[in-house]
C-alpha cells in the first residue's frame, strides 16, 4: 500500500504533463461560441458619435454584416486598424463597429486619429451587448448574415491572409443563399 502512495505524485505530474502538452496544439482563435446559428440578440444601445441616437438589430439586418469588437485599450485592436479600413471599402459587407467597455471621449478621439472604418459604431460603455454575444475581450468580429443570424465569430485581429481563409468562403456561401432568396 505504501509503495502506491508513493507513486501518485508522479502520476499526477505525468497527468498535468499531457495536459498541458495537449494545450499547445490548441487554436486560441477556435473560441466556441454558443450563439453560432442564432439570431443577435434584441438590443437598444446608442451610437458613439451619436449618443442621442438609439440603434438596434434591426438597424443591422438586410446586408451581409461585420460587427468588429474595438476599443481604445486594445493594442491589437490598433493593429487590425488599418485593415479595417480596407474591408470598409468593400461593397460586399457592411461593417459596423461595437465600441467595448471604453470611455466616450477616449473612443470618439480614437475614430478621429485613426479614421473611422465604420458605418457607425454602437456605443456599448458597459458591455452588455458585448456579454450577451459572447465576448471575452477586444478584438473580435462576428459575421452576421442578411437575416441577422450570426454566422461566426473571430477572435483576434484580422489580416489580409485570415480575411481570405476565415471570411471569404462564409461571405461568398451567404451571397449564394441571398441569391437563391434564402
Amino acid at each position: 500500500m505504501k509503495s502506491i502512495i508513493r507513486f501518485i505524485p508522479l502520476i499526477l505530474f505525468v497527468l498535468l504533463g499531457v495536459l498541458l502538452y495537449r494545450g499547445l496544439f490548441l487554436n486560441p482563435q477556435a473560441m466556441p461560441s454558443a450563439m453560432i446559428g442564432k439570431p443577435l440578440p434584441d438590443f437598444t444601445m446608442p451610437m458613439l458619435k451619436a449618443t442621442q441616437k438609439q440603434v438596434g438589430r434591426d438597424d443591422l439586418k438586410g446586408n451581409i454584416v461585420l460587427l468588429n469588437v474595438w476599443a481604445t485599450w486594445c493594442i491589437q485592436c490598433k493593429y487590425e486598424h488599418p485593415y479595417l479600413l480596407n474591408i470598409s471599402r468593400n461593397p460586399r459587407v457592411k461593417l459596423y463597429g461595437l465600441n467595448f467597455t471604453d470611455e466616450h471621449s477616449s473612443a470618439i478621439q480614437w475614430l478621429k486619429e485613426y479614421k473611422d472604418p465604420y458605418v457607425f459604431s454602437i456605443f456599448d460603455e458597459q458591455g452588455a451587448l458585448g456579454l450577451d454575444i459572447g465576448v471575452f475581450g477586444a478584438p473580435e468580429t462576428f459575421v452576421i448574415d442578411h437575416t441577422g443570424i450570426i454566422r461566426k465569430r473571430f477572435a483576434g485581429p484580422i489580416n489580409d491572409m485570415i480575411w481570405k481563409k476565415e471570411f471569404l468562403p462564409l461571405i461568398e456561401v451567404i451571397e449564394a443563399e441571398m441569391a437563391q432568396g434564402a
